[in-house]
């Protein structure tokens, strides 16, 4: 299992993702499961990938020289050449329907799932920046300002933080710390998922970056996040009030008369018989 989270803003693109992958509980390893595609002052595009690894490397692995039909012209489109990243994300496609075409089959009869996501994302010279998640039959949907980010891989532990904070208008490294904080969050609920992880910035109109970090244990200032808001969480829940029930006067009681919902019944006689 894995976690990845990429997140659209108005300022930059902020991309995440661990790299634990098992196979069993004694068959831990790590494996990156972020890939920059960079063409200095022209495009910048960044793929995070989940599911079975094998499936995401040959994904990863073809997509460089994959090719999709132009509909206008008929020339071939690569992500090197796409003129939109939308084109990008279509070559993307084409490269995930590709192996499921060639290994498909075979997976099926071995019992394995046909399973990948993908999060596809970045910038390409005379558009704006753009954010689309890509399923295992190579279709595709994007970012929007009501939705600004994905998420692929073990991803409830580590939402809540994403829902309450981000804004198409949160200022990137505050976006880029909610991201981590809703790593850490998943890093304590899940054990299949682990550190390193791969951290990466990208400021609108800029076609590159020098944002790119790989954080691992020894990492300050994780190492900090994590510790603060452990103990943040525990201080926030310290300041809410217990439930009272009616032994001490307070503004919010517990015990009120119910609106639309009666007590449960309480069954205080056995059956004579048991079913």
């Amino acid at each position: 299992m894995t976690y990845c989270v990429a997140i659209k803003l108005n300022a930059g693109l902020v991309f995440l993702s661990d790299s634990r992958t098992n196979a069993g509980l004694d068959q831990i390893s790590s494996f990156r499961k972020m890939m920059v595609y960079e063409k200095a002052g022209e495009r910048f595009m960044v793929l995070l990938s989940a599911g079975n690894l094998s499936i995401s490397q040959s994904v990863r692995e073809i997509l460089q020289t994959t090719q999709i039909k132009d509909e206008a012209d008929g020339e071939p489109i690569t992500i090197w050449n796409a003129r939109s990243m939308f084109d990008a994300a279509r070559v993307l496609g084409a490269a995930v329907r590709h192996v499921h075409e060639r290994d498909g089959a075979s997976l099926k009869r071995s019992g394995v799932d046909f399973n990948v996501s993908m999060v596809f994302g970045g910038q390409i010279q005379g558009e704006g920046m753009r954010l689309f998640q890509v399923y295992s039959a190579g279709n595709f949907i994007e970012a929007t300002s009501e939705t600004p980010y994905f998420q692929v891989g073990e991803s409830k532990y580590g939402k809540p933080v994403l829902d309450r904070v981000l804004t198409p208008e949160t200022p990137l490294d505050e976006a880029a710390k909610c991201a981590l904080v809703s790593m850490d969050s998943t890093l304590k609920s899940n054990l299949s998922v682990g550190l390193p992880l791969d951290l990466v910035l990208y400021e609108t109109d800029r076609f590159g970056s020098d944002k790119i970090v790989c954080i691992t244990e020894d990492n300050p200032y994780f190492r900090m996040l994590h510790d603060r808001w452990g103990e943040k969480l525990r201080q926030v829940f310290d300041s809410i009030e217990s439930p009272n029930w009616g032994g001490e006067a307070t503004e919010v009681p517990i015990m009120v008369p119910p609106a639309r919902c009666k007590p449960l019944k309480k069954i205080t006689t056995p059956r004579d018989k048991l079913i």
